[in-house]
């Protein structure tokens, strides 16, 4: 059982436009609305590959109404902490030649008791799960330190943690030793407060957070893949070249693949092989759409791992 945390989670709406342009007009050519959120984006991916997921997140106010609808047709299970701000709406556009602009709204107020809700609904889900997956944004009024506790918590349950945040978040999390970090480049750039642009400086990146307290680090970036490290060595992860659609939500996609692998007893190295080849995948394809296990297997056979 993988149990992923969204705290911040939103109604995701997503436009598809002709083209995206400054200062001349474009047309929209659909609309959809979706439940959004980094945690629920990785349990419908580690669903749809045929592994058991809780996805538990919090929701409240008419977004959360409409967010707790949409999560009905995921055929997983949800587990809802119901809090009294609105759930954020986050609105993504992207265009036919893969330009993509994402605009995520902070997040709604939450009170401490509420807080307390979210962290014992995560505590009895530890009973049953191998993995606890802690993913996304801290909305306002939560301690940065909130994801420090839940990884103290998952270790004395003999639980592994997979941390997917950023800014203070992350560093308080590198804090409590999570089994694995995956930051993308623009994240793991605010952690060390460094411009990342050569492979020295990606290498060197992920010695440093490795070196924070992380158990084992994925680096992602982009169409350049990953630079991951772990107790027996680093490696790169280089992705075949393909048409990329629509990267938002690759990321998440590369998270639940990778403990999906992981889960299946594959080596960390043939499991962040697995990481790159899902979140390639997804990102050939239009809109935020997740990228299934046959359309994974495809590009795997074409991914390469290189020991650093």
């Amino acid at each position: 059982m993988i149990v992923t945390l969204t705290i911040n989670p939103a109604l995701d709406r997503n436009v598809s436009a002709d083209r995206l342009v400054f200062e001349d007009r474009a047309y929209i050519l659909d609309t959809s609305l979706s439940a959004g959120g980094r945690g629920i984006n990785a349990s419908r991916v580690i669903h749809s590959f045929g592994m058991p997921t809780l996805a538990i997140a919090t929701s409240g106010g008419a977004a959360g109404q409409k967010f707790e609808e949409l999560l009905k047709t995921s055929n997983f299970p949800v587990q809802v902490v119901r809090i009294a701000g609105e759930t954020r709406t986050n609105l993504t556009i992207s265009d036919k030649q893969g330009l993509t602009v994402k605009l995520n709204e902070f997040g709604p107020q939450i009170e401490p008791q509420e807080l307390a809700a979210v962290a014992k609904v995560v505590e009895a889900s530890l009973t049953n799960a191998d993995w606890l997956m802690i993913c996304g944004s801290l909305p306002p009024g939560v301690p940065p330190d909130f994801y420090n506790g839940l990884i103290h918590l998952a270790h004395q349950r003999k639980v592994k943690t997979l941390l997917d945040t950023d800014g203070e978040a992350l560093l308080h999390g590198l804090e409590a030793g999570p089994t694995l970090v995956t930051p993308n480049q623009q994240e793991a750039e605010r952690l060390l407060n460094k411009v990342l642009i050569t492979r020295t400086h990606f290498f060197e990146a992920v010695e440093r957070i490795y070196s924070m307290g992380a158990e084992s680090v994925i680096l992602s970036l982009g169409s350049r893949g990953v630079v991951a490290k772990n107790a027996s060595g680093m490696m790169e992860v280089i992705p075949p070249r393909v048409d990329a659609v629509c990267p938002i939500g690759a990321g998440d996609a590369m998270a639940a693949a990778f403990l999906w692998a992981i889960s299946n007893k594959n080596d960390f190295r043939d499991a962040v092989r697995w990481a790159v080849a899902a979140g390639t995948a997804s990102a050939k394809l239009p809109g935020l759409a997740f990228a299934n296990l046959e359309q994974t297997k495809e590009v795997y056979k074409r991914v390469e791992v290189r020991s650093v």
